[in-house]
C-alpha cells in the first residue's frame, strides 16, 4: 500500500489534504479514487487512511494508527566527505532504506568535488526528495534530514551534539591490531545518537584525523577490504541494523 508523508499536526477531525506531486501520484499514476486506502504518516505515526475525494487535491480521512517498528533504535547521522558524481544521491537513497536518521555532507580536504553554493538549495531539495521517496518505499515513519554541506570546522561542532562519534578509517584496516567495528558497536548500547564519519574517495587526511581524535572520536576498521566511498556507509548501517535490530 502506498505511503505518503504530511507535515503538521494530526487534525482533530482526522481529515487531511494531500497536494502537489503526491496528489498527482495518487490520482494519475495509481488511479485511486474515493473509497481506496492509502497510508499517511504524520508526527512519526503511520495511519491507515481512506480517500474521500481526488477531484482537485486528494482529501483523505485518517482511520487507524498502525503499529510500526521500522525505525532503527539509534539515531544515526551519516557524515560523508563530498564524493564524485552522483554518489551522494546513491548514499542518500540507500542509507535512508537502511535506517539513516540524517545525512551531513562535508567538504573534506581530499574531496575532489567543489560544492557550488549558488546551487545549494536546489541540490539539497533534490536529495531531500530522494530521501522522502526512499522513506516511503521502505515504510519508514521518519524522513532523514539532509543538511547543507558543512565545512570541517562545522562538522567538528556538529559532533558535539551526538552521544558518540565513530570514524571509518582505512589505516585501521592496515593496522596489525585493528579496532573491529563489531567491538565498537557493542560499546555503544547506552548511546542514543551516533555520528558516523566517512571520507571521500581519497580518504580522511592526517589533519582531519588529528582534529577528530581531539574531538573524542572513535576510530574503526570496516574489515580487511578497502570499501568505496559510497559503499562504506551502507556497510556500516547494515552492521548497525544487525547489532541493534
Amino acid at each position: 500500500m502506498q505511503r505518503y508523508f504530511l507535515e503538521g499536526k494530526v487534525p482533530a477531525n482526522k481529515i487531511v489534504t494531500i497536494t502537489g506531486d503526491d496528489a498527482k501520484h495518487i490520482a494519475k499514476v495509481m488511479r485511486q479514487t474515493a473509497g481506496d486506502q492509502i497510508i499517511v504518516v504524520m508526527e512519526k505515526t503511520a495511519f491507515l487512511a481512506e480517500i474521500r475525494s481526488t477531484e482537485f487535491d486528494v482529501e483523505a480521512e485518517l482511520k487507524t494508527a498502525l503499529e510500526a517498528a521500522s525505525e532503527m533504535p539509534k539515531r544515526v547521522t551519516i557524515a560523508c566527505g563530498l564524493p564524485k558524481g552522483d554518489k551522494l544521491e546513491l548514499i542518500t537513497q540507500k542509507s535512508t532504506e537502511l535506517g539513516m536518521h540524517a545525512l551531513l555532507p562535508f567538504a573534506a580536504d581530499r574531496s575532489i568535488v567543489k560544492w557550488d553554493s549558488s546551487k545549494n538549495d536546489k541540490k539539497i531539495a533534490r536529495l531531500q526528495k530522494i530521501a522522502k521517496e526512499a522513506a516511503e518505499q521502505s515504510h519508514r515513519t521518519h524522513i532523514p534530514e539532509i543538511h547543507s554541506v558543512h565545512t570541517f570546522n562545522q562538522l567538528i561542532e556538529a559532533a558535539k551534539s551526538h552521544d558518540a562519534v565513530v570514524v571509518a578509517y582505512e589505516e585501521e584496516a592496515r593496522s596489525s591490531a585493528p579496532t573491529r567495528f563489531a567491538d565498537i558497536l557493542k560499546s555503544l548500547y547506552d548511546k542514543d545518537s551516533i555520528l558516523l564519519v566517512f571520507g571521500p574517495e581519497g580518504g580522511i587526511s592526517e589533519n582531519e584525523v588529528s582534529r577528530l581524535k581531539e574531538a573524542g572520536a572513535l576510530f574503526t576498521s570496516l574489515g580487511p577490504r578497502i570499501l568505496r566511498a559510497e559503499t562504506a556507509p551502507l556497510y556500516a548501517l547494515s552492521a548497525l541494523s544487525y547489532e541493534y535490530e
